[in-house]
C-alpha cells in the first residue's frame, strides 16, 4: 500500500518504474490492489508468461498484457528493465513488437511501453537531434521507452530518470548473486557474500569475503566451499573472470564490454549512475544546535559540517530529510541577557550595535551580574517572568533570539551549509510538553523519587557494584533538565513528524546522556521499534598543544573569525601562485578553497577521532586535502580549455583499454556504493577517501595515457573519461558541501 500510494501520487515515470521494479512485490498482488483503487483508470498487466497474463486479463476484464522475458536472452544484461517480451493487444510502434516497462500509472498518464528491436537508425537520429549524449546500451533502451511513451500519451518523460532506474548498484547485484550461489552450495539462507572492492587490483575488481565465515559455520573447508559457490555462480554477463584466492576469497574481474557500457550510461545520467534508494525514509537530522546566548565558535564546526554533509547525501539518495537545529534559547543565562538588553534600551542605547558582537555583549552582562547585586536579582526575576510568559520579557527575549539567529545565519552562509531559519526547532519549542513528559513517565511507573528529584532507574545503567546511574527528569526544585527536553523532542520527532530515523550529530562527550534518553524513550514507548534513534558522535578539534583549540590568549575562537582567516590565507596562496588573475576571480577562488579546506580537513578524518587543527596541512596542494581535489577538477577543465573544446559537444563513447584507464573506470563504478555507505554509516570520510583515491588514479591515467595527442576514437574516449571523472569529483565534493572552481 505504501508503494502504491507513492506511485499513484507521482507524475515521474522513472520513479514509478524504480519503486515497482525494486520493491520485490509479486506483480499479481500489485495488479489486484491497483484495480481496487478508484484513481487508477488503466493498468498494464505484467506477468511471467503470456498465458498467465491472458488469464489475468480475462479475470480482471483488462485487455493489455505482456510477458516479462529473460533479460539474458536480450543481450543487455542487468538493465533493470524488462526486454525480449511478447505483447498481446498492446499498441504497436510502427510495426515493431513492443516491450513494456511500467506496470501502473496515474489516470492522466495511462501506460508506457519500450519498443524491442526498434528501427535503431531513426531513433539514433532523433536522440542526436535533441542532444541525447548516450545512445548505446541502457541509454538507448531508455530513449526508446521515452519515445514510445510520447507516442502513446503525447508526453515526453525524463530520459535521465529512466536511465537512473536502469542503473542498479553493481555491488548490490553482486551481493545478491553470490549470496544466491552460496545458498545453492548449501550455506544457510541469508548468508552474506560480503562483497567489496578488491584490496589488490591485480586480483580483480571486486571480492567476496563471506565464504570463510560461512565455511566455519558449516564446518567445511573454505576453499572447497568457494569452489562450489563459483561452480553455481553465473556472472558471464558482467565478469571477465571469477577466481578463488586462498583461503576462500572469490575475486571478480569485470568484463570490459560491461564496464564500457556502465561508464557511458553513467556519463549520460545526471545522477552519474547513482540510483535513488529503494526504500526512502523520513529522516530527522539534529545538528549544529548552537547556544544562542553566545556567538558560534569552533566547537560548533564539526556538528554543523558533518550534519550538512549527511543531509546532502541522504537527500541525494532520495530520503526526505527534516533538519532540526535544536538551538539553546532557554535557561537562567537568558534572564541575565535580556535583563541587560532591557536595561540598555531603557537608557536609550542602540542594542543592535551592542549585539553586533554577541561575545562582548555576553561578557558585559556577566560582568554586571557578578558586580551588581540589584541587577543580579533583576536577572533572576526575568528568568521567572520568561518562564511564566510575561509579555514584555518574552518580547525582549524574542528580539534577542532574533539578533542571535542572524549571527548564526551569517556563519551558515559563509560556511556554505544548508541550514535556514525555518530549520530551527529550539529548546523552548518543547517547554509546554515537559509537564506531560513527567506525568506520562509517572503514569507508566517509570519515575521514582531520589533525594527529592524525579528519576528513571534502568538496569542497563547498572555499574559493577550493582548501583544504577539514574536519569534525572525533574530536579527537586521542580526544574527540568536537558533529558526532559530531549525526551519531549523524541516524542515529537517519532510521532508528530513521523521520523523513521533520527540522527543526532552530537559531541562524543554526550554519549551517556543520549544513551539514557534513547533507553527511557524506548521504555516509555516514545519511539516505536520502526524509528531508529542514532547518536553519531564526533571528537574534538585540538590546538598544537593537544588541548581544545583556543586563541593565543586562551579565549574561544569565533567560528566566523576562523572562516575569514581561512579565506585570507587562501587568498595569499592564490596571489602567490597566480598573480595574473584579476581581483574578483582571486577572491572567489580563495573563498571556495579556503572554506573548502577547513571543511575537508575535518570531514576527511573519522568523525570519532580528535584532530589537531593545522593551517599548512589543510591548505596544502598535496595529499588528501580539499585544494588537491579542487586542483584535480580544475586540471580536467584545463584540458578542454587548452583544446578549445566544448565538452558537451564531444561525440563518441568511453572505451577503457589501457590498464590506467581501466583502473580509473572501475573506481568510477564504485561511486554509488560509496555514497550509499556514507548514508548508512554516517562517516563522511568514506567519501573523502574515495575522492582522493579517484583523483590519484586520474593523475596516473593522465600521466600515462595521452589525451589530446591520442588518435581518434581513443582521443574522444579519453576526453569523455576525463569529463566523467570531473563530474564525479564535483558531485562528491558537492555532497560534502565543498565547491569547485574552473581554474586554480
Amino acid at each position: 500500500d505504501i508503494m502504491l500510494d507513492r506511485a499513484t501520487e507521482m507524475r515521474d515515470m522513472g520513479k514509478v518504474i524504480d519503486i515497482f521494479y525494486s520493491g520485490g512485490i509479486d506483480s499479481t498482488a500489485i495488479l489486484y490492489a491497483l484495480l481496487e483503487r478508484p484513481e487508477v483508470e488503466r493498468v498494464l498487466l505484467l506477468n511471467r508468461t503470456v498465458a498467465k497474463a491472458e488469464a489475468l486479463a480475462a479475470d480482471l476484464d483488462q485487455n493489455d498484457t505482456v510477458e516479462v522475458g529473460s533479460m539474458a536472452d536480450s543481450g543487455i544484461a542487468d538493465a533493470g528493465l524488462v526486454i525480449n517480451s511478447t505483447s498481446v493487444g498492446m499498441h504497436p510502434n510502427e510495426g515493431e513488437s513492443p516491450l513494456v516497462d511500467a506496470s501502473l500509472l496515474h489516470a492522466d498518464m495511462l501506460v508506457a511501453d519500450i519498443v524491442y528491436k526498434p528501427q535503431k537508425t531513426r531513433l539514433m537520429e532523433e536522440a542526436e537531434a535533441v542532444g541525447a549524449k548516450s545512445i548505446n546500451g541502457l541509454g538507448m533502451l531508455a530513449w526508446q521507452g521515452a519515445r514510445s511513451f510520447e507516442i502513446w500519451t503525447g508526453i515526453m518523460p525524463p530520459v535521465d530518470r529512466m536511465i537512473a532506474a536502469a542503473l542498479e548498484r553493481f555491488k548490490e547485484q553482486l551481493e545478491e548473486r553470490i549470496g544466491a550461489a552460496l545458498e545453492a552450495a548449501g550455506a544457510p539462507a541469508g548468508s552474506p557474500a560480503l562483497v567489496g572492492a578488491a584490496t589488490r587490483p591485480e586480483f580483480g575488481d571486486y571480492q567476496a569475503n563471506g565464504v570463510m565465515a560461512v565455511a566455519k559455520v558449516m564446518k567445511t573447508n573454505p576453499r572447497q566451499l568457494a569452489a562450489e559457490v563459483v561452480a553455481k555462480l553465473d556472472l558471464e554477463d558482467v565478469a571477465e573472470s571469477v577466481d578463488i584466492a586462498s583461503p576462500g576469497f572469490i575475486n571478480v574481474k569485470l568484463k570490459r564490454e560491461w564496464l564500457d557500457a556502465y561508464l557511458n550510461e553513467a556519463l549520460a545520467d545526471e545522477r552519474l549512475g547513482v540510483p535513488e534508494i529503494k526504500k526512502a525514509q523520513r529522516v530527522v537530522l539534529d545538528y549544529s544546535h548552537p547556544n544562542l546566548a553566545k556567538e558560534m565558535h569552533v566547537g560548533h564546526l564539526r556538528s554543523t559540517i558533518i550534519g550538512d554533509a549527511l543531509a546532502r547525501t541522504l537527500e541525494f539518495l532520495g530520503d526526505e530529510v527534516i533538519r532540526h537545529n535544536h538551538v539553546g534559547d532557554w535557561g537562567t543565562q537568558f534572564g541575565m541577557l535580556i535583563a541587560y538588553m532591557d536595561r540598555l534600551e531603557a537608557e536609550g542605547e542602540d542594542t543592535s550595535v551592542e549585539l553586533a558582537d554577541l561575545e562582548v555583549f555576553y561578557q558585559s552582562s556577566r560582568k554586571l551580574f557578578d558586580s551588581d547585586e540589584a541587577f543580579a536579582n533583576t536577572a533572576r526575576e526575568y528568568v521567572v517572568k520568561l518562564q511564566s510568559g510575561d509579555e514584555h520579557v518574552r518580547s525582549v527575549w524574542q528580539r534577542f533570539i532574533g539578533e542571535s539567529l542572524k549571527h548564526c545565519e551569517e556563519v551558515y552562509e559563509k560556511l556554505g551549509v544548508t541550514l535556514a531559519r525555518e530549520d530551527v526547532r529550539a529548546e523552548s519549542a518543547y517547554n509546554d510538553d515537559l509537564v506531560t513528559v513527567v506525568d506520562d513517565l509517572r503514569a507508566k511507573g517509570l519515575l521514582r523519587e531520589s533525594e527529592g528529584a524525579q528519576c528513571v532507574f534502568l538496569d542497563e545503567f547498572k555499574n559493577k557494584d550493582g548501583e544504577i546511574t539514574p536519569v534525572i527528569i525533574q530536579k527537586s526544585d521542580g526544574g527540568y533538565l536537558y533529558a526532559t527536553t530531549d525526551l519531549s523532542a523524541v516524542r515529537y520527532r517519532a510521532n508528530e513528524v513521523g521520523a523513521e530515523r533520527v540522527l543526532y550529530i552530537v559531541d562524543a562527550r554526550q554519549a551517556l546522556h543520549l544513551r539514557q534518553v534513547f533507553a527511557v524513550s524506548q521504555a516509555a514507548g516514545y519511539a516505536p521499534d520502526s524509528c531508529s534513534l542514532e547518536h553519531h558522535p564526533f571528537g574534538t578539534m585540538l590546538g598544537n598543544d593537544g588541548k581544545p583549540f583556543k586563541t593565543r590568549t586562551g579565549g574561544t575562537v569565533k567560528l566566523m573569525d576562523l572562516l575569514r582567516e581561512a579565506e585570507d590565507r587562501a587568498l595569499a596562496l592564490v596571489g602567490e601562485k597566480n598573480p595574473d588573475l584579476d581581483e574578483s576571480e582571486r577572491r572567489e577562488i580563495a573563498r571556495v578553497v579556503g572554506i573548502g579546506s577547513v571543511k575537508y580537513a575535518d570531514l576527511s578524518l573519522s568523525r570519532t577521532t580528535d584532530y589537531i587543527f593545522n593551517w599548512e596541512k589543510m591548505l596544502s596542494f598535496e595529499g588528501n586535502t580539499a585544494p588537491y581535489l579542487q586542483y584535480s577538477y580544475a586540471r580536467v577543465k584545463s584540458i578542454f580549455r587548452r583544446a578549445e573544446l566544448d565538452e558537451d559537444t564531444i561525440s563518441g563513447t568511453i572505451s577503457v583499454g589501457e590498464k590506467a584507464e581501466r583502473a580509473l573506470g572501475v573506481k568510477l563504478v564504485q561511486f554509488g556504493e560509496i555514497v550509499e555507505g556514507v548514508s548508512r554509516e554516517c562517516y563522511p570520510n568514506i567519501l573523502c577517501n574515495y575522492l582522493y583515491e579517484l583523483a590519484e588514479l586520474y593523475m596516473k591515467f593522465y600521466e600515462i595515457c595521452p589525451v589530446l595527442r591520442a588518435d581518434e576514437p581513443v582521443r574522444s574516449s579519453r576526453l569523455l573519461l576525463c569529463k566523467l571523472t570531473a563530474k564525479v569529483i564535483a558531485r562528491g565534493l558537492g555532497l560534502l558541501g565543498i565547491g569547485t572552481v574552473e581554474r586554480m
